[in-house]
């Protein structure tokens, strides 16, 4: 179910308050794009920092703009297995087609607490769940045994983004899973190794600024066009790095914000970047825009 383009969407702010038209504009432009899906309310979405009532209010918004266009995921994942299941709850009422829920952070489970918390939050909605490993950001892996463990026990558990950085562990995902069960990259950078290997899409980041490009590169990928696909990475793998040298979502915000598009806004802890890590980003930015 869950294959192609899903970008990971950044939330405008204006003032202090999340700005409705800025993200309306941006789900639009995503739609237009061609891209699979949406996530709202992610890591990349500010959600640490939003109250329960903004969360509501991005995904609301997320769901009637789509009007079905393309798919709308939540992330409603948390370090409490509690509030999973009511955010996810709240998100399936809301009208989307899939919730994603990142691993436990700071209170580090064991294995066994992994698969009971995954397993506890599947059998309290009819969502389909897609997991999310990351654990540079979280300081726990979900190991590849516990993923094929959850994948035989919990039916609506259907896929997986993988942000350990490891294409070997895409590897092994890919030989142990049915191939209903999808992999996807949660890194920009790695998109295309970890198709190479496996992986049918990606969950972007970069997609927010270039969703054509990104598009362009999996759909290339998936349908054979491996050279295609290829120089396409070539182009935009300096722009992959670069939205990552400050806090995401920090420089993408910032490069939307050139293109007039939104506030370059972000809520502390997260804050402006650096005017040396601007000029680098402005820079890649224009090497690519002459390129093309």
């Amino acid at each position: 179910m869950f294959r192609g383009t899903f970008t990971a969407l950044v939330t405008p702010f204006r003032g202090g308050a999340v700005d409705v038209p800025a993200f309306e504009k941006l789900i639009e432009g995503q739609i237009t794009a061609g891209v699979t899906g949406i996530v709202a309310v992610g890591t990349t979405g500010e959600s640490p920092t939003l109250s329960h009532e903004e969360r509501a209010q991005v995904i609301r918004l997320a769901v009637t703009t789509a009007r079905k266009r393309c798919l709308v995921l939540a992330g409603t994942g948390s370090n409490s297995t509690r509030h999973t299941i009511e955010a996810t709850q709240e998100a399936e009422k809301l009208g989307v087609d899939g919730a994603l829920l990142v691993a436990p952070y700071y209170n580090k489970p064991s294995q066994d607490g992994l698969f009971r918390h995954f397993e506890a939050i599947e059998q309290n909605t009819s969502l389909p769940i897609m997991l999310y490993n990351i654990p540079g950001r979280c300081g726990v892996d979900i190991a590849a045994d516990t993923v094929e463990r959850l994948a035989g026990a919990c039916r609506n558990i259907v896929s997986i983004k993988e942000a350990s950085g490891s294409v070997e562990r895409v590897s092994d995902l890919a030989a142990r899973l049915r191939d209903a069960f999808t992999i996807l990259s949660g890194d920009d950078g790695l998109t295309l190794p970890f198709m190479a290997v496996g992986a049918v899409g990606v969950v972007s980041v970069a997609s927010n600024l270039l969703p054509r490009e990104v598009v362009a590169m999996v759909e290339a990928f998936a349908s054979g066009k491996l050279d295609r696909a290829r120089q396409l990475h070539r182009q935009l793998h300096r722009i992959f790095k670069d939205l990552f040298i400050e806090p995401n979502p920090v420089p993408v915000k910032t490069a939307l914000a050139w293109r007039g598009e939104m506030s370059a806004e972000c809520r502390l802890p997260l804050c402006e970047m650096s005017a040396a890590n601007q000029e680098r980003l402005r820079n890649t930015l224009a090497d690519f825009e002459r390129a093309a």
